[in-house]
């Protein structure tokens, strides 16, 4: 809930703390401005000029709640959690402190939970554009609090707050992530590689995984985030039916570029089950010193 994060967020004009008023049915900064709590408990901390985007969709939303309650990304799930702890027993924090967890780009919140599940006394903030992603994360846990935002745009976070940040197949803004983690922070990315699902790309039609991901991501994190563990490369097979690649299909950018009715015709030509595989490249970052 917010209630457990409150003391981790900001103002996303000005960067001053964040009080729950009035039951906390809306947040108030120090200089004044106030943000209503929807009644589903998430909030939205966009600047004056309101948010640019509006994220996924209810339908892929709903897909990747879908697709990821089978449990075929299991392994990349547990990948995360198990550098989320690493990083948590590397920061050395004292018995007393509540570790603070912040996932950008959060969606649903499945890997947020499963994170907070694992890490003892642990309490994040999941972060995401969308407000239908945002419905699910104020409920996907009770340590969770759901924070409609911008990843480009100011971060609502308190800096030197953040003792571990997850992005999963999700935006990054380095500058920000090396202003709002604590001194021993670090953060966990996962990136899809060349191969991710190649299966499905040629019978389906879907978007393909840009070439130079990882490359690029650390040019853009070059000054402020530096590498603090070997990469990880995660491959794994999956057996999937055809409702399980539709739901992929769902969750992914292609569900914005192949129609229902074209997308139903493709599916109809596969087989019952295909094996696919999955395939990521897991990346740990600290903050470069100022």
């Amino acid at each position: 809930m917010l209630k457990d994060v409150i003391d981790l967020l900001a103002d996303p004009n000005d960067g001053t703390a964040l009080a729950g008023k009035d039951d906390f049915s809306r947040l108030v900064s120090e200089s004044g401005h106030s943000f209503d709590v929807a009644r589903q408990g998430y909030v939205t901390l966009a600047g004056g000029a309101g948010l640019k985007h509006n994220g996924d969709s209810l339908e892929m939303v709903q897909a990747r709640e879908t697709y990821l309650s089978l449990g075929h990304f299991a392994p990349f799930v547990e990948a995360v959690t198990n550098s989320m702890i690493e990083i948590v027993d590397e920061a050395d924090l004292s018995d007393a402190a509540q570790p603070a967890l912040l996932e950008v780009g959060a969606g649903t919140g499945f890997y947020l939970a499963h994170t907070l599940d694992s890490i003892d006394n642990s309490r994040g903030i999941g972060l995401d554009i969308s407000v239908h992603a945002a419905k699910h994360l104020a409920k996907c846990h009770s340590r969770a609090g759901a924070v409609v935002a911008d990843v480009w745009d100011r971060l609502p976070v308190r800096s030197g707050s953040i003792d571990a940040i997850s992005v999963v197949f999700a935006p990054r803004n380095p500058a920000e992530f090396q202003r709002v983690l604590a001194p021993k922070g670090q953060v966990v990315v996962l990136t899809p590689q060349a191969g991710h699902l190649d299966e499905l790309r040629e019978p389906l039609g879907i978007v393909g995984v840009e070439t130079g991901k990882v490359e690029r991501m650390y040019e853009q994190a070059a000054g402020f985030l530096e590498q603090s563990a070997a990469p990880v490369e995660l491959s794994f097979p999956m057996e999937l039916d055809r409702a399980s690649i539709a739901a992929q299909v769902g969750m992914s950018p292609s569900a914005r570029h192949i129609s229902q009715e074209e997308l139903a015709r493709r599916m109809a030509e596969l087989p019952e089950t295909m094996r696919v595989t999955a395939r990521a490249r897991l990346d740990r970052f600290r903050a470069v010193s100022k």
